[in-house]
């Protein structure tokens, strides 16, 4: 009789399990290193605070006083009929101030509309940062001068351009980083997609600061994403991602100026989540309580940036009631000068709406400002 054959034969016709598979196939990047933290990172209250430069951790108070202040101020003066509208940054002092001090005077600043404050804080003159949302002339300043890009309005536009400005720059050679700012909302849109794609393929350096505030106008977060975090989205375009907690100045700027540091010396970028909370509304134009309770917003004022740097700073002994009060008199001081100059009337000449469009006019815009200045004669005859 015949033996069988212990070996199991395939029927005819059989695929083997990894026919299709690719014979060489492998991971580009390993996903574990660009994974995000946990939880949110936090220095205050921590046995990191140890290694903190008590210098910086003076200025990052004063500049939360003057930020606070700030923000209050430019409220006001919608109230008053000086500022056409207002997205306060009330709550996010910690981001605004971080974002601003983490970069070198070569770097380039990207803000959103709501970012006034971290220009400023870079070194902007206050009125010139509000002149757009007081309606009266193109950007307000020359972001050459500054280093920052003009305040962007459409969601998620300066992303692109904060990728395009970095790629150049070391393409030309330039030690530049560009620090690009956005809000959670802005995440939906297809530019922050586009840009964080491009960044990582091209290892621009550039650091994305993601300001998630809870709210993208009455849409909150859990009807954006369903990802872990924001910062989870880096793993999928080959960055880093790094989450912590946006009211914590001493830690958003650690994550910042190691990120801007790290696409400084060709790491490529990194895209930061700073969970944080918008006290204030939208604007002065939205009704915030339509879509939130007062429980949640004073729940979020008890995590105050300004309440627990205040805190610790004291219980170090780095501050004391002279050092809050010089604080809160600079502060002050630049909110009087703001209420002072935005309650002046500007001087504006119409013809100025054909300048800083292109370096050179084109035939239509010549044909426009000639059509114009013969009307304002014709009113000045008249």
């Amino acid at each position: 009789m015949q033996q069988r054959s212990s070996t199991v034969q395939e029927p005819p016709g059989a695929v083997p399990a990894d026919r299709h598979a690719p014979p060489t196939w492998q991971p580009r990047t390993d996903p574990a290193p660009l994974l995000p933290e946990a939880e949110p990172l936090r220095v205050l209250g921590t046995d990191a605070m140890a290694d903190a430069d008590p210098a910086l951790l003076l200025r990052l108070y004063a500049e939360l006083i003057r930020g606070r202040r700030y923000n209050t101020q430019a409220t006001a003066l919608t109230k008053q009929g000086r500022l056409a509208v207002y997205p306060s940054t009330t709550g996010q002092e910690a981001c605004e101030i971080a974002a601003a001090l983490a970069l070198e005077e070569r770097d380039w600043l990207f803000p959103s509309y709501r970012d006034t404050l971290a220009a400023v804080a870079r070194g902007l003159d206050p009125v010139q940062a509000l002149t757009l949302l007081r309606g009266d002339w193109h950007t307000g300043y020359d972001p050459h001068e500054y280093r920052v890009a003009p305040l962007c309005t459409p969601l998620a536009t300066q992303l692109p351009h904060a990728v395009g400005l970095a790629h150049a720059a070391r393409l030309k050679g330039d030690d530049v980083v560009a620090l690009a700012m956005v809000g959670d909302g802005g995440t939906s849109e297809g530019d922050f997609h586009e840009a964080l794609n491009f960044a990582a393929v091209w290892q621009a350096p550039v650091v994305f600061l993601v300001q998630n505030n809870g709210f993208a106008i009455s849409v909150p977060l859990a009807k954006q994403t369903a990802a872990p975090s924001l910062a989870h989205k880096a793993v999928g375009y080959g960055m880093p991602g790094r989450l912590v907690d946006g009211n914590d100045a001493v830690a958003v700027h650690q994550v910042l100026t190691e990120a801007v540091a790290r696409a400084r010396r060709g790491g490529g970028p990194t895209l930061v989540e700073a969970v944080t909370y918008r006290i204030d509304a939208h604007t002065n134009a939205d009704d915030a309580t339509r879509y939130r309770t007062a429980d949640e917003v004073e729940a979020w004022r008890a995590h105050d940036p300004i309440l627990i740097l205040e805190r610790e700073l004291t219980e170090r002994g780095l501050l004391d009631e002279d050092g809050r009060r010089a604080a809160a008199e600079a502060a002050e001081t630049m909110a009087a000068e703001l209420r002072e100059r935005m309650n002046a009337d500007p001087v504006l000449d119409p013809m100025e709406l054909f300048s800083h469009v292109y370096a050179e006019q084109t035939t239509q815009l010549r044909e426009q400002a000639a059509q114009l200045r013969a009307e304002l004669e014709a009113e000045g005859e008249a």
